[in-house]
């Protein structure tokens, strides 16, 4: 596959830098002295700027046609944006900061998507084998992150991320610029994606998925550690996660030539909605949160390597930054940030029984699967 190593290290970069914000930056904002109500309220705020910037930078990308220029200065800017987190202590400094960070680096991974896509060409089944990488660097990250903090103060985190931030933006220099055009019929695609009946439920189910992971990303860490888990623990119990999501990355491309997309994203939710009624009702057993952890091949890995080629296939290539952006904002941005933030005002309240009500979210999901049309080539 062309440029196979070079594709792969920005994903093993960015999914690494992924794997110390996720499972450890609701801990730092615990270690500064914020409550639950705002530690979901912040934890939301990366997401929700997804809801705007995928949008716009994908419109720009498709627009002038230079998408490996806009994720080179995404990547820069976002870079320069996290700086002050060494100052930021206050809830109005810290969402600030996380604002304008996330603005920037969200308008990377939507468009990146794009330039793997293109650049495997005849052979895009095969992403899930380069995307496998990213998974690789988020498991590495947790686990030497988890047991460097189990032994080191939380005010090592935002240093580890601040580094992996620079080396991702010196990763895309390594990268050529994609050989596209300017494409004039871009303007207006957004509009057109969102005026169709298959965009607007496949959009709505991807919504309804990443909102049932706002407990998960925003308290199952700090859930673990109220039960009594060591830091080491927690990090294991998500490495668990990110191995089955590597197993799935690897042997999707063979789903997908085997299976309708449709069924596959099915399976996904139902699946999903078993993981999350476990982490509700399985108290403290080591095992049956390591089964569900194992369910993190479904609700996130295969869920994700199907939407992105229902959405590529949907949207076709003059709209394909546009369509990826838009399943960015929606499900990742609005679908996380809501379902973070309503977790932060639940949390106090319902504390893990949270989870029962993702439960609820990816079965509504499903009940929708049957209402989307199977995705053909659109061009």
């Amino acid at each position: 596959m062309p440029y196979y190593w070079r594709l792969s290290a920005f994903y093993f970069l960015y999914f690494g830098l992924l794997g110390t914000l996720v499972p450890y930056w609701s801990l730092y904002l615990k270690d500064l002295g914020f409550s639950a109500t705002t530690i979901g309220l912040l934890m939301a705020v990366p997401h929700l700027t997804k809801v705007v910037a995928p949008n716009l930078w994908g419109w720009l990308a498709d627009r002038s046609g230079a998408r490996m220029r806009i994720i080179r200065l995404g990547n820069l800017a976002a870079a320069l944006a996290f700086l002050p987190v060494f100052w930021a202590d206050q809830i109005w400094s810290m969402a600030i900061l996380l604002a304008v960070f996330s603005f920037f680096w969200n308008a990377v991974l939507a468009q990146f998507e794009v330039v793997t896509l293109h650049t495997l060409g005849d052979q895009a089944h095969r992403y899930s084998q380069v995307r496998v990488w990213g998974s690789l660097g988020f498991i590495t990250c947790v686990f030497l992150v988890g047991a460097a903090l189990d032994h080191l103060p939380m005010t090592l985190l935002p240093w580890v991320m601040s580094v992996l931030l620079w080396l991702l933006w010196l990763a895309t220099l390594a990268l050529p610029a994609e050989k596209g055009e300017a494409r004039r019929n871009a303007d207006g695609g957004l509009i057109k994606l969102l005026k169709r009946r298959d965009i607007q439920i496949f959009m709505l189910v991807a919504f309804l998925m990443q909102a049932s992971h706002g407990p998960y990303y925003t308290f199952y860490s700090i859930h673990l550690e109220e039960m009594g888990f060591r830091k080491v623990t927690v990090g294991t119990l998500w490495a668990v996660a990110v191995v089955s999501e590597v197993v799935a990355f690897l042997v999707m491309h063979r789903l997908m030539t085997r299976f309708a997309l449709n069924r596959i994203l099915l399976t996904c939710l139902l699946l999903a909605t078993v993981r999350w009624l476990v982490v509700a009702l399985c108290g403290d057993s080591i095992p049956w949160l390591g089964a569900a952890q194992l369910l993190h091949s479904a609700s996130y890995a295969s869920f994700h390597a199907g939407g992105i080629a229902w959405v590529q296939r949907a949207s076709g290539r003059a709209f394909a930054g546009q369509g990826q952006a838009l399943y960015s904002s929606l499900g990742y941005g609005a679908g996380w940030g809501l379902g973070s933030g309503l977790s932060g005002l639940a949390w106090p309240h319902l504390g893990v029984y949270c989870f029962l009500i993702a439960g609820v979210l990816t079965l509504a999901a499903a009940a929708l699967i049957s209402r989307l049309p199977v995705a053909t080539e659109a061009r």
